[in-house]
């Protein structure tokens, strides 16, 4: 019976998700593990290959999902261009997943956990990341969230153990990224987050390893020196402005809670560490998160949350989805008022997007890449109204989301002539627009000034190719 059902679901699948055609599988550990680049700020695997993170939020895979909706959503995410899947290893203690296998049989003594004729719990984990593998996926997996540490569910004891039984099990793994925390502050629990952290990176010295804070804040601000920390994480929140209320001392000012990029900055200290935003707003979720009355987060907030970010000095981004996060189906309690099955959300634009930034921004090349507002001459604006620019040698790159006319200075870069085009971060439609000297110069995109209506300023040294005159779109990056 359980066979016919889940092949049923996945003829309705299917037949209902009208994917682009499959991508062959890229192995990008197969250029060897990642580490961070010379500079401080990217990801690099060992052979000097860069990796751009692009991720995708999946928190309750390891409970909501069974093996064949775990292949189905992985295979969905390869094809979207996604390399990294985000996950809650624990979203309490104990779990319990869609097989009814709970993550503890034995408090934390897991020496009984693996039981003969019982696909268990860390069975199905451990398909879970065997099958990321597969579609050339790393795993971020989050221990346990934040809010059961809260609630003394672990201690420092029990994290000991916890991490020993983590590390051993997937220290061999090719596909790990370790995040502590999980939705909390550091400086709540610090001595178990510490103490899972150290037991871990003991143990397994080969995956990166970060800690996912709590909304509206940066890992910097508590653990930018601890030497566990590979990179920084912060966690822009599902907020929009004006939204902030008073309630916390977070690393911006009040009434800018959609400036992600501030970030960045903030996240940029001594030593330097390169940093992401991993958990931004979600496509098809309340903005303030709580009100399901409210407007909800759509496409092009996605993009300028991710243009923002990486433009801003990020070295990935990480997109989310209401539905998907939480797996909803019908019949299943949701929270923050989802309502799409997620297997439709994924056919929602902003999933699909996300590619296009990855192709861009693997376009050129990635590691000499700095954020640059200088490029922005004059007076740049606010809000909405803020273009964000970032550079090479010889390329720069500014995203301007609403369309307003900006004077940018083509002498930041080398050559004496540029070539110019326009890209679609809502299409991955690629313009040229011609040959223009270097000097300060005006630019806006033809369709006028309009919120959502985001373009990409591409310039080039004349004498480079990186970009073909003549391409329509930018190769697909792997």
């Amino acid at each position: 019976m359980k066979n016919k059902i889940t092949l049923s679901f996945l003829l309705l699948l299917f037949t209902t998700i009208g994917f682009a055609q499959k991508k062959s599988t890229y192995i990008p550990w197969k250029n060897g593990k990642l580490m961070v680049s010379e500079e401080g700020r990217y990801l690099k695997h060992e052979n000097g290959t860069p990796f751009f993170w692009l991720g995708e939020t999946g928190w309750l895979l390891p409970q909501r999902l069974d093996r064949d909706e775990v292949s189905y959503y992985l295979n969905a995410c390869k094809n979207a261009g996604y390399n990294v899947v985000q996950i809650q290893t624990l979203n309490d203690v104990p779990s319990m997943n869609i097989y009814g296998q709970y993550s503890h049989i034995d408090g934390y003594n897991f020496k009984n956990i693996n039981q003969k004729g019982v696909y268990g719990y860390w069975d199905h984990l451990d398909y879970i990341v065997e099958t990321a593998a597969k579609n050339g996926i790393y795993i971020g997996m989050v221990p346990i969230w934040g809010t059961p540490v809260d609630q003394g569910k672990m201690n420092v004891k029990e994290a000991e153990a916890y991490g020993k039984f983590l590390a051993e099990r997937y220290k061999d793994n090719p596909n790990i990224i370790w995040f502590i925390g999980g939705d909390i502050r550091g400086d709540k629990k610090t001595d178990e987050w510490l103490a899972l952290a150290k037991t871990i990176r003991a143990i397994d010295s080969n995956h990166l390893m970060t800690f996912h804070p709590r909304g509206r804040t940066t890992s910097a601000t508590w653990f930018n020196n601890e030497p566990w920390m590979d990179f920084n994480m912060f966690q822009s929140g599902h907020r929009r402005y004006g939204q902030r209320k008073g309630d916390g001392d977070y690393p911006i000012e009040e009434n800018t809670e959609e400036d992600n990029w501030r970030f960045v900055e903030a996240s940029t200290l001594t030593p330097l560490k390169p940093v992401i935003d991993g958990e931004p707003i979600y496509e098809d979720i309340p903005q303030g998160l709580h009100d399901v009355n409210e407007t909800r987060w759509m496409d092009y907030d996605m993009r300028r949350y991710a243009y923002w970010s990486v433009f801003a000095g990020s070295f990935g981004h990480t997109y989310g989805h209401n539905s998907i996060m939480q797996f909803h189906r019908p019949g299943k309690m949701a929270s923050f008022g989802a309502e799409k099955p997620w297997w439709d959300a994924l056919k929602d634009p902003g999933f699909g997007q996300m590619q296009y930034l990855k192709d861009l921004m693997l376009a050129f090349p990635f590691l000499e890449r700095v954020p640059d507002q200088s490029i922005i001459a004059g007076t740049n604006g606010e809000r909405y109204d803020r273009a964000i620019a970032t550079r090479g040698n010889d390329y720069l790159l500014v995203y301007n989301y609403s369309g307003r006319p900006m004077e940018i200075d083509l002498g930041k870069i080398s050559g004496a002539k540029k070539n110019v085009w326009w890209y679609s971060p809502k299409t991955g439609a690629l313009d040229y627009i011609g040959e223009f000297d270097s000097k300060i110069t005006k630019f806006q995109h033809d369709s006028g000034y309009m919120s959502g209506n985001d373009q990409v300023l591409i310039a080039v040294d004349a004498t480079k190719d990186y970009v073909k005159k003549d391409w329509t779109s930018l190769p697909t990056a792997y």
